[in-house]
C-alpha cells in the first residue's frame, strides 16, 4: 500500500479494501497502471473498471 500513498497520497479505507481483494495477476496490471496515475481519481476509475 505505501507505494500507492507515495504516488496518489493517502486513500480511503474503501478503496484500501478494493486494493486488498484484488487478484495477484490485478495487483500485477495495478503495479504496472500506477505509474499513468496522477491523482486518487486516476485510482478509482482503474480499481472501478478492473472490477467491471
Amino acid at each position: 500500500m505505501r507505494p500507492i500513498v507515495r504516488w496518489v497520497g493517502d486513500v480511503t479505507q474503501e478503496v484500501q479494501t478494493s486494493i486488498q481483494g484484488l487478484s495477484g495477476e490485478q495487483l500485477d496490471d495495478l503495479g504496472e497502471a500506477l505509474l499513468d496515475f496522477r491523482s486518487q481519481e486516476d485510482l478509482i476509475a482503474w480499481l472501478e473498471s478492473a472490477a467491471g
